[in-house]
Order: structure tokens, then C-alpha cells, then sequence
């Protein structure tokens, strides 16, 4: 494909190379990651530059960290105008941006109270907690005992607690012992769900489409039918829309496509606009109100530069126009990905601006396909064998969705 000319230079004489920056990591880092051999030095917009001036089309947006793409100048310009005033005080003091931001984001999700924290993980955990101190306040559940029901597939995080209820045995294994406490049940089953909970459940913790399964979109109704067997059973629907929220689908949230409210929602990624980490549990004031002084925090959580780059995503959201986009641009790209189907794609899964693309296995695995994309200057990450998922900044246009439809369908008819 035909990308944009270069408007930057390649590093200096005497800069290290793609190559050798690599081979630099080798034996200073931790090797808990696996990525493709590009090493991003530049970017703006769905587009990101290597050291070599290499141009590649984002189709992977940080999991969805870049919903409104690399550099959004809305954000930026938030986060330079904060950057000159404050930018951390620790909740040890008030800032004058926190209420600002809380305000704004309960009134996106038409919830009652925030509780910022700053990565996915740091939600997913606080929520736990929230959940299993409400059980024990208000649902009457005796000490000791709250369970939280989750579903097989889930992906909330790489935590100790979190692993505890993977059922991915790459997380898990060789970080035991576990924390007791959850349930898991296989996701899309209402029926498997409903025998799981009983007087001691909390919660049931759940994404509303999970995305590191491989963008795993549940049956109509599911989601319906969560919200019915919690509030019939008295126990707390938690949504994980860290990766699913904010736009990606379509809606501002996911659960709207089924007019669907949890009792605590888990925002992360996009809510920090790919420039600081910011995540949230956004809840029910009575729910969230079980929290006393001291009995969780976070140093950086809700500070100033946070909280001022939050509120300018959440003016984003407000206008609509990225929902719009995400839902328009969704139907071009489940357009593109059915007229593959039996000519290398197996099948996929879409809903808005992201997909989950199973490859023919004969042809190559995920990341042999997402190396091959990486060749024709696009990029996207392989999950789970021959499956890989595709979620481009909002940003897009139909122009380069269809070039990146069009490189897949190349490297796909080549092989690999």
C-alpha cells in the first residue's frame, strides 16, 4: 500500500538502527514480551515511523490506548497546557482537575462516582475489592467467604489475583499459589452462570466482548440476561470495558448495544488517550460508598496531568463523532473481512472499528501473518494460533481501511 510521504528524517549518523536497538534488548530487558521487529521512533495520527523512516498504518492501537489516534492535538494541547501548570500532588491533597474529570466521566456513563486509578489491572483489582467489601456491608455475605463468578476466555490483567482466575495456563503458570474466591464459567451461558451464583456471590465480573480471546461477541440477549440473574440474585454486575469502551464498538460503551447499565463499569486504555495511563471504576454511589479514607489509594491515581487529559478524552466522547465513525467505518471493515472469507479467512468476528480474523492455519499462523502484514507497512498482533485482531484508531479513514483490507488479502493470497 501507498503511504503518506515521510515528513521526518531517519535518526542521525551514529543513532542505532532498528536492528541493533533490538539486539541492545536482548540482555537488559525481561523477556515478557514477544512483539514484531519494528521499533517505533515517530508517529501521528493511524501512522507510526521506525528509526529508519519506515512508515507502517496502525491497525492495533495499543489494544485500543489509541482510540483517537497517536498525538490527538485535542490531547496533546490538554496535556502540554497541564505539563506547565501541575502535575502530580498524590490524593494527600485536592487538585482542581479531579472533580472536573469525575464529574464529566459519571455523566459520559451516566453512573454516580469515580474512583480513578491508573492502569486496566489497577480497576479490575480495586473492583474486586469493592465488590467482595460490599458483600460483606451490605449483601450480609460472612466474612471470609464472597465468591466472584468470571468466565472462561477472560483476559482482566496480569496481577496475581487476576491470573488466580485465567484460564490461560501461559498466565498462570509457575506464579501459584492462587487467590481463592472466583468461579468460572463458560462465557456466552446464561444457564452455566445462573447455577454458579448463590449466596455468596458478590459479582459477576465479565467483558462484554472479550477481546484477548480474539474478539469473542456474545449472543443477543447475554449481556440482558447478566444484568437480570444479578439483580434477581442481589449480587453486583461488573462490566470490564477497558478494552471494549470508549467508542471501539460503535457506542460509547459496549453494554449500550444491549441498553444494558452494570452496577461498577472498568474503564482503562482509551480513557488516558494514549498519553498517560488512566483507568476508573465508574459505579453506583451506594456501591462505590463502601470505600473509607485509608482503605484504598493510589499515588498516582487521579492526578492532575491524569485528570486533565481524562476530562479532554471524555469532550471527545460527548460529540459523538468517534461512535459514528467507529459504527460507519465498522460496516467497510466486515465488509472487507466477509469478502475473504474461503479465500484465506476462516471467519471472523466484528462489532464497530474491531475484529477478530481467523486465518486459514494452512497458510500460516497469526503471527506469521501479522510478520507478513508487517512487510506490506501494516500492523496488527496475533492472538491464540492463527487469529488476529484488528482495531485501528478511530481515526481511519475508509481509504486506509480498505488499503490494509486489500495488504491482508495480499499477503493472504501469497502465503507466507
Amino acid at each position: 500500500m501507498t503511504a503518506p510521504a515521510r515528513t521526518t528524517t531517519p535518526a542521525g549518523a551514529g543513532a542505532r538502527s532498528s536492528e541493533e536497538l533490538i539486539r541492545a534488548e536482548e540482555p537488559v530487558l525481561a523477556h515478557n514480551y514477544h512483539p514484531l521487529p519494528v521499533v517505533v521512533a515517530r508517529a501521528e495520527g493511524t501512522w507510526v515511523e521506525d528509526v529508519e523512516g519506515r512508515r507502517y498504518l496502525d491497525m492495533l492501537a495499543g489494544y485500543s490506548a489509541l482510540n483517537f489516534g497517536h498525538r490527538n492535538p485535542v490531547l496533546i494541547e490538554a496535556a502540554h497546557r497541564q505539563l506547565d501548570r501541575l502535575t502530580l500532588t498524590s490524593r494527600a491533597f485536592h487538585n482542581d482537575q479531579l472533580a472536573g474529570f469525575a464529574e464529566s466521566l459519571a455523566a459520559l456513563t451516566g453512573l454516580d462516582m469515580v474512583l480513578p486509578m491508573n492502569t486496566g489491572a489497577e480497576a479490575v483489582e480495586s473492583a474486586v475489592k469493592v465488590a467482595r467489601k460490599w458483600a460483606y456491608e451490605v449483601k450480609g455475605v460472612e466474612p471470609g467467604r464472597a465468591t466472584i463468578v468470571v468466565a472462561d476466555g477472560n483476559f482482566h490483567g496480569r496481577t496475581t489475583t487476576i491470573v488466580s482466575f485465567s484460564t490461560d495456563e501461559t498466565a498462570r503458570a509457575g506464579f501459584g499459589p492462587f487467590t481463592p474466591g472466583f468461579r468460572v464459567v463458560p462465557y456466552n451461558d446464561l444457564a452455566a452462570l445462573e447455577a454458579a451464583i448463590d449466596e455468596t456471590t458478590a459479582a459477576v465480573l465479565i467483558e462484554p466482548i472479550q477481546g484477548e480471546a480474539g474478539v469473542i461477541i456474545p449472543d443477543d440477549g447475554y449481556l440482558a440476561g447478566v444484568r437480570e440473574l444479578t439483580r434477581r440474585s442481589g449480587c453486583l454486575f461488573v462490566a470490564d470495558e477497558i478494552q471494549s469502551g470508549l467508542g471501539r464498538t460503535g457506542t460509547t460503551l459496549a453494554v449500550e448495544h444491549e441498553a444494558v447499565v452494570p452496577d461498577l463499569l472498568l474503564l482503562g486504555k482509551a480513557l488516558g488517550g494514549g498519553i498517560v495511563p488512566v483507568s476508573a471504576v465508574v459505579g453506583r454511589r451506594d456501591v462505590l460508598s463502601v470505600l473509607r479514607p485509608g482503605e484504598h489509594g493510589s499515588t498516582f491515581g487521579g492526578n492532575p496531568l491524569a485528570a486533565a487529559v481524562g476530562s479532554a478524552v471524555v469532550g471527545l466522547l460527548e460529540t459523538g463523532e468517534y461512535q459514528r465513525r467507529a459504527a460507519e467505518l465498522g460496516l467497510v471493515l466486515r465488509g472487507g473481512l466477509a469478502a475473504l472469507v474461503g479465500r484465506g479467512v476462516e471467519g471472523f468476528r466484528s462489532r464497530g472499528l474491531w475484529a477478530g480474523v481467523d486465518i486459514d492455519p494452512s497458510i500460516g499462523t497469526g503471527r506469521e501473518i501479522s510478520r507478513g502484514l508487517m512487510e506490506e507497512g501494516i500492523l496488527v498482533k496475533d492472538t491464540h494460533g492463527s487469529t488476529i485482531r484488528l482495531a485501528p484508531p478511530l481515526t481511519i479513514t475508509a481509504e486506509e481501511l480498505r488499503s490494509a483490507l486489500g495488504s491482508l488479502e495480499k499477503v493472504l493470497t501469497q502465503g507466507v
